[in-house]
């Protein structure tokens, strides 16, 4: 699905301020579970889930099941131009992203990625 990208459906799978930090939290830390992701964005599971689901159709991320744990992390078949931008927001946007790092950071128990999720 993600030779299938183009310009157009990159920007409207990023047409929204949760799923661009989700993404770019993930370009930044290679892979999050959802719970992770839950610290982070300050969201309900439920909500960050229909966020992941939407990425994943659109071929921007893919999920890895552990257990019944689930971790996404960007689609290996991304287009180059499409990590490229993914880097270069997130090198440009650091600091409007540090409140969602932070707390990420700061979160107790984060999951190994060999271990059980919390």
């Amino acid at each position: 699905m993600a030779e299938l990208l183009t310009p157009t459906k990159v920007f409207k799978c990023l047409a929204d301020e949760t799923r661009v930090r989700i993404m770019l939290l993930i370009t930044q830390e290679t892979e999050l579970c959802v719970c992770e992701l839950c610290c982070a964005l300050d969201h309900s599971q439920p909500k960050v889930s229909r966020h992941l689901a939407q990425l994943r159709g659109c071929g921007l991320l893919q999920d890895r099941r552990q257990g019944q744990w689930v971790y996404y992390r960007l689609h290996p078949h991304l287009p180059d131009w499409v990590v490229d931008l993914l880097r270069g927001v997130l090198d440009a946007n650091r600091h409007w992203l540090s409140p969602d790092a932070g707390r990420l950071a700061q979160m107790g128990d984060r999951p190994q990625r060999l271990a059980a999720c919390c």
